[in-house]
């Protein structure tokens, strides 16, 4: 399988360079103290200490997004109080939260004290193109950030930590009203539109037959699909409530060309020649997710595919993003990251066979699987 190793993300190539600059000072080079066993135990000890206060930067990139003070920089650089007057904050702390987000490149501070944006924090404002905005406040709402800081009950018997924090499961607590949903399927769908046209562009589409979405959320992945593959027809397929927000009427383009069909993918699903399960198979164990499966498996027709699109571990230690969302779903869902040799165990549970694995520009691969 050939892998996106070369995609790895800010944080982790941090944190392997920090990893590498440590073992060095820890185990060798040449300066004078390295052999001296108290202090490459003081070098580890400040590295580790480093690595903890980490939790920080997302904390003020959530901080940041939340005031919305990058709708505040796009014609420039800000003063901090001016900024403050803005976005109705305490001039003092914002900059300090700022000066933070300036040690990773997220803003710059000029030589009269303002701050402006980066091309890398662009994202960052609610106009931007393809805006992360949400996404940030989705993956550091505290959902998503106190199972992580409960961690260790996974570790001593329990498969998900967010449960004996929330009280429900994970779903279940999205699903209970309006506000708590919008958090997750808006910032979900931030996080996948910088992904929908890779994933569109790097797999050979059949010219017709009836595309289905699984778990489709607003149906931006299919908006791509069809957009890109004017025979097909698509099929978004959800529950009710996510439905009701669903992009597939925003283009001319595909008029006509899509139906909405609502239901529980651990019952049934719509019948097609493609199938699309995109960050699904991810959220659930092995069991669940061949019943997902097999009910894709069962409705498709012949010489039909269907298609995982969820970010394959690759093997050995080098950073990559799967080994972070691995973590996530271990801590606030029941699921995990795969790799290549699990996906072909879990088509085989479910009567299918692993294919091929068709890397992408993002984080993410297609998976493909056949019936066996």
């Amino acid at each position: 399988m050939r892998q996106n190793e070369g995609n790895s993300h800010g944080a982790d190539g941090r944190t392997a360079a920090l990893g590498e600059k440590a073992g060095q000072g820890i185990t060798g080079g040449t300066g004078t103290d390295t052999a001296d066993p108290d202090a490459r135990s003081r070098r580890s000890a400040a590295f580790l200490i480093d690595e903890a206060l980490g939790f920080l930067f997302p904390a003020a990139l959530r901080a940041a997004a939340d005031v919305g003070v990058a709708d505040h920089l796009a014609d420039g650089p800000r003063s901090p109080a001016d900024l403050a007057t803005a976005t109705g904050t305490d001039a003092r702390n914002l900059y300090r939260v700022l000066r933070l987000l300036a040690t990773r490149g997220v803003v710059t501070e000029d030589e009269q004290g303002r701050f402006g944006l980066t091309e890398a924090g662009q994202a960052l404002r609610s106009d931007a193109p393809y805006s992360a905005r949400a996404a940030v406040l989705m993956l550091t709402d505290r959902t998503m950030w106190l199972p992580g800081n409960e961690m260790s009950r996974c570790l001593t018997g329990e498969t998900s930590a967010f449960e004996g924090i929330f009280g429900m499961p994970f779903f279940d607590h999205f699903a209970q009203d309006e506000r708590t949903a919008a958090v997750f399927h808006v910032g979900m769908a931030a996080m996948s539109d910088t992904e929908n046209a890779p994933l569109a562009a790097a797999y050979d589409f059949p010219a017709v037959g009836t595309v289905v979405d699984v778990g489709g959320g607003h149906g931006g992945l299919l908006l791509e699909v069809l957009r890109r593959h004017p025979g097909l027809h698509g099929v978004l397929y959800d529950q009710p409530h996510v439905l009701a927000g669903h992009r597939l009427d925003s283009e001319q383009a595909v008029t006509g060309r899509w139906t909405l069909a609502d239901g529980d993918f651990f019952t049934a699903v719509p019948p097609g020649d493609i199938y699309l399960i995109k960050r699904i198979l991810h959220d659930w164990d092995d069991e669940r997710s061949a019943v997902i499966l097999d009910n894709c498996r069962r409705a498709l027709r012949p010489g039909g595919r269907i298609l995982v699109l969820d970010a394959v571990v690759p093997p050995g230690n080098a950073p990559h993003q799967s080994k972070a969302l691995d973590l996530m779903m271990m801590a606030s869902l029941v699921g995990r990251e795969r790799t290549e040799a699990d996906f072909t165990a879990l088509f085989e549970a479910t009567g299918l066979r692993l294919s091929r694995v068709v890397p992408t520009d993002t984080v993410l691969s297609v998976v493909e699987a056949v019936t066996a």
